[in-house]
């Protein structure tokens, strides 16, 4: 029996019709392996060894045949009691707790780090998790990305507008739209935008050219152990809107992988297989690579209903097989 502990955010807080943890729960369920349920805050060092507050965690079966939201009532899940236990007895761990990736995010890596040197094989690798920055961490492939800059002070932002004229200024550790601004030619907003974003020259911010073919999505593309998925959902913004991600109100749309999406995806593929990042979400807007998603990717749910996909089987089939390997 394979046992494989999800960290992730409490149950009853998840957006039952798309959460992508309930499919890979589910997928985990339909081999036969059991999951183990705990939050972050569980996770602790104990007489020298990390140990987790486990619970076993099943959902209901009419509910994980169809994860249907609609007829799930309140008791769609079954957990069972809480023990301490060291997570090296694991065959494997999934980080997905959502961000904020904070020191918090950061002091759980290093917990998790413990236990991968113990043998667990941990999703997605600790180590690659501090190190690869959604926003930043896209930077490293030029070859895909648009005009950027990353700083905190103020003129070399403003010389960056300058030079561009249409902007977009995010913060690098923000998600789900949160925090970002377009900024045209001649705003009079340009300096509290900076000045918000930086809180005054203290962090670092990204500025983007603005991509016009936002209008037509930014596309999600998954990717397993390098490999990506060969559909993309297309978040598009609503009426008025510049960001189309489905928290700040986008619309999902699937489409398959154009050539341009894939020559991405085979930039960006080897270097995620070699750092252990075995689920991963890309954002694609036209033709340019804008973000790299490590920390909880999601979108499964909306591709696998409108392509017919299991995009969560094949995670785990490929998380069973390292495992059969090791």
């Amino acid at each position: 029996m394979t046992n494989i502990a999800i960290v992730m955010d409490p149950l009853p807080s998840l957006a039952l019709k798309k959460d992508s943890t309930l499919a890979i729960i589910r997928a985990c369920q339909r081999r036969d392996v059991t999951v183990f349920y705990l939050h972050q805050e569980d996770i602790h060092l104990w007489d020298n060894e990390v140990c987790g507050m486990l619970r076993t965690l099943r959902l209901r079966e009419d509910f994980c045949d169809t994860l249907d939201a609609t007829s799930a009532g309140e008791d769609w899940y079954q957990l069972g009691e809480e023990a301490r236990a060291p997570l090296a007895q694991m065959d494997a761990i999934m980080m997905r707790k959502d961000p904020p990736f904070d020191m918090e995010y950061i002091y759980s890596t290093y917990l998790l780090e413990r236990v991968e040197e113990q043998g667990v094989l941990v999703v997605n690798k600790p180590q690659s998790l501090r190190d690869c920055n959604e926003k930043f961490f896209a930077t490293a492939f030029p070859q895909c990305g648009p005009p950027l800059v990353v700083s905190r002070r103020d003129d070399v932002l403003k010389e960056f507008h300058a030079q561009y004229k249409n902007v977009v200024f995010k913060k690098l550790d923000g998600m789900g739209g949160a925090s970002i601004f377009r900024v045209m030619e001649n705003d009079p907003n340009l300096s509290v935008v900076i000045e918000t974003l930086t809180e005054h020259g203290q962090h670092q911010i990204m500025g983007q050219v603005y991509l016009p073919e936002i209008v037509d999505g930014d596309k999600r593309i998954l990717l397993v152990d390098g490999e990506p998925v060969p559909y993309a959902l297309a978040r598009i913004p609503s009426a008025g809107e510049t960001r189309g991600n489905l928290a700040a109100g986008g619309r999902g749309e699937g489409r398959e992988l154009t050539d341009r999406d894939r020559w991405i995806a085979e930039q960006v593929g080897p270097e995620l297989k070699k750092r252990g990042l075995m689920f991963v979400g890309i954002d694609v807007i036209g033709d340019y690579l804008t973000e790299i998603n490590v920390t909880c990717p999601t979108c499964i749910r909306e591709l696998d209903a409108q392509f017919s996909l299991d995009i969560a089987g094949n995670l785990i089939e490929t998380v069973l097989a390292k495992l059969n390997t090791r």
